[in-house]
């Protein structure tokens, strides 16, 4: 089976502008170029420097149409400002699998498609469930997987949207729905041969286990950088 484009594996890497904006900000002076031929063989310190405060300072108040960095570096940046303190390899996988995530759907006919060039669109999780049910072993890890990348998306980012639309249109999906059904698929996914084959086991076990810690984090990102 071919790779699916939510299966980022490992480290990102990182395009050459998001590499230059990291150092051309980086307080102090350094050799940019010996940096960013250094950088990518030391996963921590990347990682640390997408924590730095002088790099959520320099993108906070970027244009969202004009951005100086990748999607994916600005995701990552802000969700990491939302959710701060000491973290596992296993949190720094997966603030990079949700951001890689979030950049994919930034592409609307992304969202609701299990993988890139599908035909059919759902918009509802319960024709999802119906999928899942019906389909080979392969596909099934494939929907299991957009079943809880869809739930995180909906219940993070558009958490505002969901809890208004229970509360005042009376739709009974709460955000609870979606963390149950994000979490359990997260956990389902994790134990398909196909996540070790990708490399999303440990980080679908992070995700199932620290459901509602990470939509959290989107749903606060989102109300200071998305709907402000």
């Amino acid at each position: 089976m071919q790779t699916p484009d939510f299966a980022q594996l490992g480290h990102p890497p990182l395009p050459v502008r998001d590499i230059n904006f990291l150092f051309e900000h980086f307080p102090g002076k350094i050799d940019i170029a010996r940096a960013i031929t250094e950088v990518g063989q030391f996963f921590n310190t990347l990682d640390s420097m997408l924590d730095a405060n002088y790099v959520y300072e320099a993108l906070r108040d970027a244009e969202a149409f004009d951005l100086p960095v990748s999607p994916q570096l600005w995701f990552e940046v802000m969700l990491r400002h939302e959710l701060p303190g000491r973290r596992t390899r296993q949190e720094q996988q997966a603030l990079h699998y949700i951001a890689h995530l979030l950049a994919l759907f930034s592409r609307a006919e992304r969202v609701r498609r299990v993988q890139e060039g599908d035909d059919t669109s759902y918009e509802y999780l319960v024709d999802l469930v119906a999928e899942e049910q019906a389909a080979t072993a392969s596909r099934r890890f494939v929907v299991q997987a957009h079943i809880a990348n869809y739930s995180l998306f909906l219940g993070g980012v558009c958490a505002e949207w969901v809890e208004h639309r229970h509360r005042y249109q009376r739709r009974p999906v709460n955000l609870g729905y979606y963390v149950t059904m994000g979490s359990s698929r997260f956990h389902m996914a994790s134990k398909h041969p196909l996540a070790d084959e990708f490399g999303l086991a440990q980080t679908y076990r992070e995700l199932a286990g620290r459901f509602d810690y990470y939509r959290n984090g989107l749903e606060k990102m989102a109300a200071e950088h998305l709907y402000d």
